[in-house]
């Protein structure tokens, strides 16, 4: 049996890389250290979610996830996606196609201006709407005279969670596209087929799978936004309260179980993502090895 294994490792050591050089101490060291890592930061928190939402037993979760508030923030959240995320899939597609299929003045500018909702706080986002159409801001006046309400309303919310997610179908697709060049488009072209079918039966296909990968990101994004969310809301209980700030009221009115118990619903939405998330790579990985191993890393 000894012999089997020594055996073993010697062919998986003959199989690495010749560039690695890592003896096994330090290989198993460098794993134990990120497992470790792992388990503290990511596991053990969202381990005790669960436990803190059934401390109380099964009929006390039950009823706080089926609290009419509750509910009202799961559909507030899911509907804020639905609007979202296909929106943000319109834009991602057509700046990533813009990008890299076309040479234009400002193409620096736009990968930019894509970028800035990285760089700036979700809190600032949230109070350029304000700032845009709240009671005092600039076109306050105008919307209170026609009867229109964006902040403290669901249209503020979907501007909000919009703004801050619209990068990640973009920032998926652009690198993909480029990299693929404009050669089977120009193909196509050269063939006969117009704009809309070299896109269907050539540049979608191509893409797809980097597509899901991005919407994906951007929806789980989508239902945990809180900062930009917080601020346009308004906090109106049963009406204008995402999920995460449902949890955060729960929070702050000590009432912890239930607060943990709708906080388990974000994270079953999030490994049900992750569980598609997974899938997406798998997928791409037997489409483009070279591409799997990048979204890997």
């Amino acid at each position: 049996m000894a012999g089997a294994i020594t055996t073993f490792l010697s062919e998986k050591a003959a199989q690495r890389p010749k560039h690695i050089t890592e003896s096994g101490f330090v290989r198993w060291t460098l794993i134990g250290i990120a497992l470790l890592f792992l388990a503290l930061i990511v596991l053990l928190p969202l381990l005790s979610i669960f436990i803190e939402a059934f401390k109380k037993g099964f009929e006390v979760y039950i009823a706080s996830i089926t609290d009419p508030d509750a509910l009202s923030a799961l559909k507030l959240t899911l509907f804020t996606a639905l609007i979202a995320v296909p929106l943000n899939t319109v834009f991602g597609v057509a700046a990533a196609w813009a990008i890299s299929k076309f040479s234009f003045r400002g193409k620096n500018v736009l990968i930019t201006l894509i970028d800035l909702p990285f760089a700036v706080s979700p809190v600032i986002a949230g109070l350029i709407y304000i700032l845009l159409f709240g009671a005092q801001g600039y076109f306050g006046p105008w919307l209170s005279d026609h009867n229109m309400q964006i902040v403290f309303a669901l249209p503020g919310i979907v501007l909000a969670t919009t703004f801050v997610t619209f990068p990640f179908v973009a920032r998926e697709l652009i690198p993909l596209m480029q990299a693929q060049g404009v050669q089977e488009e120009e193909a196509a072209a050269s063939l006969g087929a117009k704009g809309w079918q070299i896109f269907w039966r050539v540049t979608l296909p191509n893409i797809k799978w980097g597509l899901l990968y991005g919407i994906i990101l951007c929806n789980a994004r989508a239902m945990g936004e809180f900062g930009a969310v917080s601020v346009v809301s308004g906090h109106i209980r049963g009406e204008t309260n995402t999920l995460p700030l449902h949890i955060e009221i729960l929070y702050n009115e000590y009432q912890f179980s239930a607060a943990f118990a709708v906080a388990s619903l974000l994270v079953m939405l999030a490994l049900l993502t992750l569980v598609i998330k997974s899938f997406i790579e798998w997928k791409t990985a037997q489409k483009d090895p070279e591409r799997g191993t990048q979204d890997a890393h």
